[in-house]
């Protein structure tokens, strides 16, 4: 017995070295690789403004009567390549605008707090000093729907229609397990302090309509800044946001939410929600794509085609 349990720890003591020995090599590794991939995000895709002190990009592409506004979901690494493979396929007709908030691609990460009441006033400077006027329309994806209803409720003159990218609605947090969440945020940030965010971000896990050197910077985006303060405060936020918007009516404008199966988002109701939340609504539909939850990375052909019909019906 005493010369199993020997021979079980000295395999256990190997497989530890061996583990230290892989993470200190994938450490290395990333801090050699992020220091090479500095001149890749040196320049922003699009145009810095400055906002609070800090920089915040504005990407635009396109001209067009209707603009619309891109709001990438929690922890969405590189906004302005996440969304490409939908807006391509709409500049040709309307202007196109993807803010990347605080603490996402090329802008600045801020120790501040991020109240949504605090973004919402951000992103909307941002456009003014972009010289992005309304109104708008309105494309959240995941947690930015919350933004998108405060949006509406707050400026309903700015905001012309939302069309909801697997959108989160506020019913969605209802039963939502924040310790759990907070938890394995900051394990991820420990994670891509140790260089190991990296190893999650190969080319089959990137949009596959990027090109080669902008899954370089995609994932040189992510290493450098991938569930960082900013989107861990801002989950923090939530609870706050949907207590606010619960005290006010809901927007009664017109909504198009494409929703996904709801595998990938952690509500056993998600599609129930979704038509739960438009059920009283003048102009609103839901349209089920059997996808996972980047659905504008899944399903953007049909997006684009049903996205085209509900604005020029506007």
């Amino acid at each position: 017995m005493k010369k199993i349990l020997r021979i079980t720890g000295k395999i256990l003591l190997l497989l530890f070295i061996v583990l230290v020995f892989l993470i200190g090599g994938i450490f290395i590794y990333n801090k050699i690789m992020l220091a090479s991939e500095e001149a890749l995000i040196e320049k922003p895709i699009g145009q810095y403004v400055e906002v609070d002190g800090h920089k915040m990009n504005i990407y635009t592409e396109g001209e067009g009567k209707h603009t619309l506004i891109f709001l990438s979901g929690s922890g969405t690494a590189a906004p302005v390549l996440d969304f490409k493979s939908l807006y391509s396929l709409l500049s040709s007709d309307y202007k196109i605008v993807v803010i990347e908030k605080f603490g996402y691609g090329f802008s600045d990460v801020v120790d501040s707090e991020r109240s949504f009441e605090t973004i919402l006033r951000q992103d909307r400077e941002a456009l003014t000093k972009a010289g992005i006027e309304g109104p708008y329309i309105l494309c959240p994806h995941s947690m930015s729907g919350i933004e998108a209803i405060m949006w509406a409720q707050d400026y309903p003159d700015e905001v012309e229609a939302i069309v909801g990218l697997d959108m989160a609605l506020p019913r969605a947090y209802d039963n939502w397990d924040w310790d759990s969440t907070i938890k394995k945020e900051r394990l991820a940030a420990f994670a891509r302090e140790l260089g190991i965010v990296r190893l999650f971000y190969s080319d089959s896990q990137l949009p596959e309509k990027l090109t080669d050197k902008e899954k370089k910077i995609y994932r040189a985006l992510a290493a450098s800044k991938a569930v960082n303060t900013c989107i861990i405060n801002e989950g923090l936020a939530i609870p706050d946001a949907v207590t606010e918007i619960d005290r006010n009516p809901k927007p009664d404008i017109p909504m198009l939410l494409f929703v996904s199966d709801g595998h990938e988002t952690g509500v056993e109701n998600w599609i129930d929600i979704q038509r739960d939340y438009i059920s009283d609504l003048t102009n609103a539909e839901v349209i089920e794509l059997d996808c996972g939850h980047y659905v504008h990375n899944f399903r953007q052909d049909k997006i684009a085609e049903k996205l085209v019909e509900f604005i020029e019906a506007l």
